[in-house]
């Protein structure tokens, strides 16, 4: 039987594995050192070389070659053994099928015995996040200080789920995904050692579709080969389909340039070559999630190539925070969506559409893009030479809960809470804000202000909620008072109201404020009212209103304002 590529080119040199030049020379220094460590943690994408790399650290733990430096050498009785696959004291452990803690103590009370054949006895532990609690707790005294014949080398994928204590006990080396170019040029030497005739773009299609890892891009080629003719990159496309990193970022960009035709044409192209639409979907979503990630900062975790890690931080620049989240939303629901099974890409289709639509959230124009330094004036105050007060609609006008005391009380008129004057003297409180605060309005021209905000708030609220979730939260807790000297105040208790002041939340919020309404306004925040029956200078009622006539002749007090 013929043996697969990807285990006819294993590499058994240390110069023959590709892309993990850090890891390597590192233990190769170690191996010529003579400072090899008893315990290692191999971490990283399936397909980078980790099982192979312990194997070639084992040969040369183990070669006997007089030369340091020249370990491995792969002509020695050891190391020959070792190739074969012969060698006893390479001990492979799957952890994935020896879960249990029966199993390590098993491994734990062979460990004693010496080698048979080299100078060390090698366990390599495959997957070992598959481990239970209670095993790793078995094996954690044998890590720290195990016989001075053995030695530990831990491989896994998934290096979040190894318990802190077994990691502080290894030494830690991450395997990195190898680059699209690094993936081309072994696999052109494959191909001209096999002599397999491929065209360089079916190659470098090969490449982009292994996402980084060498096994299964070799895997890959070795699919293609089986035909028996040549691999051109319409065969490959044929037989593997398009990348799904590919199909996702055409459609991000499809979204950028606005281009309806070419986002369509992705999708059923893909369809076309028999992707599963909802499969297709999750794929969109979790490339759109590495975009998300990448612009928050957090790129480091995004499990990509550099080559795609560099066009995916391109195109996270070019959408806002808000419509990633958007867009997630939407393909997120295609990717669950089992009721419309008749036409598989309709779904996509509505997604890629809604993301497109005028009034959509997910255009390019950033939502929390930074105001230009003119912003749009202020409502202007009502003629001098008018009397007549401008009605407010009853939703915008705050709402003040009046307390009657049980018997009517006289008040006299002195005696009632009247309106005060805006004051003019006093500046406003200093905060960061985008665009020159703009001069202190009068008494109506705050009104006029403070309506258009308070009618405007669910929508300012829930732009705030796209780039900080907790602003909004505590925004939601306070309330609006008024507007007074250019800001708009809000009432929050005092452990709320020194959150809301702290890192960039006032900002988040005056920016928020002015891409809804248009107002350059700045915010102060002030502790509730505590005072009973009194009200915020730029609050007022009606003295003939349901409150005003509390207030005047029913003995009422002001109790809370919402």
């Amino acid at each position: 039987m013929s043996q697969a590529l990807y285990r006819k080119w294993r590499p058994s040199q240390w110069d023959q594995v590709v892309g993990q030049e850090h890891i390597i020379q590192t233990l190769r220094n170690q191996v010529a050192a003579g400072r090899t460590g008893h315990a290692y943690l191999f971490a990283g994408p399936r397909g980078t070389g980790k099982t192979t790399t312990a194997r070639l650290l084992a040969k040369a733990l183990n070669c006997t070659n007089p030369d340091l430096a020249s370990r491995p050498c792969s002509t020695c009785a050891n190391c020959a053994a070792l190739n074969k696959g012969s060698f006893l004291d390479l001990i492979e452990i799957d952890a994935a099928s020896n879960t249990s803690v029966e199993d390590v103590r098993d491994l734990r009370d062979k460990i004693g015995f010496s080698p048979n054949l080299g100078r060390y006895k090698v366990y390599i532990i495959d997957e070992v996040h598959m481990l239970s609690n209670a095993a790793f707790n078995a094996l954690l005294k044998t890590l720290e200080e195990p016989p001075p014949h053995a030695v530990f080398i831990l491989a896994t994928t998934e290096i979040h789920k190894i318990l802190p204590t077994v990691l502080s006990r290894c030494q830690r080396h991450e395997f990195r995904r190898i680059p699209v170019a690094d993936i081309v040029a072994m696999l052109q030497k494959i191909a001209a050692d096999e002599k397999l005739e491929v065209e360089e773009a079916a190659l470098r299609s090969i490449a982009r579709q292994a996402t980084g890892a060498m096994r299964d891009a070799i895997s890959l080629l070795d699919q293609l080969s089986s035909a028996g003719k040549a691999i051109t990159l319409a065969y490959t496309i044929q037989v593997l389909g398009t990348a799904q990193s590919e199909v996702a970022c055409e459609l991000v960009e499809a979204v950028i340039k606005r281009d309806s035709a070419a986002g369509l044409r992705t999708i059923q192209s893909a369809l076309d070559q028999g992707a599963d639409s909802r499969q297709l979907a999750r794929q969109v979503v979790d490339y759109l999630r590495g975009l998300l990630l990448i612009r928050l900062g957090s790129g480091d975790q995004v499990d990509a190539t550099a080559e795609t890690r560099q066009e995916m931080a391109r195109q996270a620049q070019a959408i806002s925070e808000g419509s990633l989240l958007e867009l997630i939303r939407s393909f997120n629901t295609a990717s669950t969506d089992k009721g419309s099974s008749w036409h598989p890409g309709l779904q996509l289709e509505m997604a890629f559409a809604a993301a497109l639509a005028p009034d959509s959230a997910a255009q390019p124009s950033a939502a929390f893009a930074r105001p230009a330094v003119s912003s749009p004036p202020a409502p202007p105050p009502p003629s001098p030479e008018s009397n007549t007060r401008p009605a407010l609609p009853a939703a915008a006008a705050p709402k003040a809960a009046v307390k009657t005391p049980p018997a009517r009380e006289e008040k006299s008129q002195a005696s009632r809470p009247q309106p005060a004057a805006a004051p003019t003297s006093k500046p406003a409180p200093p905060v960061s804000t985008p665009a020159p605060a703009q001069p202190a309005p009068d008494s109506e021209a705050a009104r006029g202000m403070f309506q258009v905000i308070s009618q405007n708030w669910p929508k300012v609220r829930a732009l705030i909620k796209r780039q900080s979730p907790q602003t909004e939260a505590l925004l939601n807790s306070g309330r609006l008072l008024g507007v007074k000297d250019g800001a708009l105040v809000i009432g929050l208790s005092p452990v709320l109201k020194a959150k809301l002041e702290s890192d960039d939340r006032m900002e988040i919020t005056i920016r928020a404020i002015q891409a809804v309404t248009g107002l350059a306004v700045t915010v102060h925040c002030t502790e509730a009212v505590a005072r009973p029956g009194s009200l915020p200078a730029d609050i007022q009622v009606e003295d003939d209103g349901i409150v005003g006539t509390a207030l005047r002749d029913m003995g009422g007090e002001v109790v809370d304002v919402q």
